[in-house]
């Protein structure tokens, strides 16, 4: 129970991310997404080890999980990019919906997790919104990132599920962490963020990308 309780704590994680947001403390809501980050990362594999399903089996942790994540990687970062004002003038509203309907559907789909991927965009809102927030682009550019990567929701491209990935795992998790540090180095300097240390952050990303790609590639063959 004390892991379901784990997950269940970035509600109120997510809740403490939307008052700060709300208070323009932009920086405390970028913690508060990496802190659900690392929750979400934790408790699933914290649940495979301690086989809850059989130990609860009267709690739906992946339901759980799913309403958590729901409110923390995609309500959260969209109330964030409309308090930024990130989109362009009059659009705010249709961006932010963008996120919230792709990833309504994209989570609610019976295939959205198989036991090694995501299928379709896994809706990573919480760290779009903050490269797009401290990387300054034009607002339109924003805009065109939101749009793309919420029709990429619907094309079902498996992308690697960390903790449960078959192929360098190891490697993944690692650069992962390493990332996650850097990461928050950077979201702890915020608005102030270095942009070549930012822009030397994406190389995890762009790995993560082509290493889904490769695998779906060949799971498809």
């Amino acid at each position: 129970m004390l892991v379901h309780l784990l997950t269940a704590s970035g509600a109120v994680v997510g809740l403490w991310g939307l008052v700060a947001a709300a208070d323009g403390r932009f920086r405390d809501a970028f913690v508060a997404m990496i802190v659900a980050t690392a929750i979400d990362g934790m408790d699933g594999w914290l649940a495979r080890r301690l086989d809850l399903r059989r130990r609860v089996p009267n709690i739906d942790g992946a339901r759980l999980d799913d309403i958590v994540d729901y409110g923390t990687f995609v309500v959260l970062p969209a109330f964030v990019l409309l308090r930024l004002d990130l989109a362009p003038a009059g659009w705010g509203w249709a961006v932010a919906a963008a996120m919230l309907l792709s990833s309504a559907f994209g989570f609610s789909r019976v295939d959205a997790k198989t036991d090694a991927t995501f299928t379709g965009f896994p809706s990573y809102w919480n760290i779009v919104v903050f490269y797009l927030a401290a990387g300054g682009l034009p607002a339109w550019a924003n805009a065109g990132v939101v749009f793309g990567l919420a029709a990429l929701v619907f094309v079902r491209i498996g992308y690697v599920y960390p903790t449960k990935a078959r192929v360098l795992q190891t490697t993944t998790l690692t650069l992962t962490a390493v990332w996650g540090v850097a990461l928050l180095w950077l979201i702890l300097r915020f608005p102030d963020v270095p942009r070549a240390w930012l822009a030397a952050t994406l190389a995890f990303p762009l790995y993560y990308v082509v290493l889904s790609l490769v695998l779906h590639a060949r799971a498809a063959r």
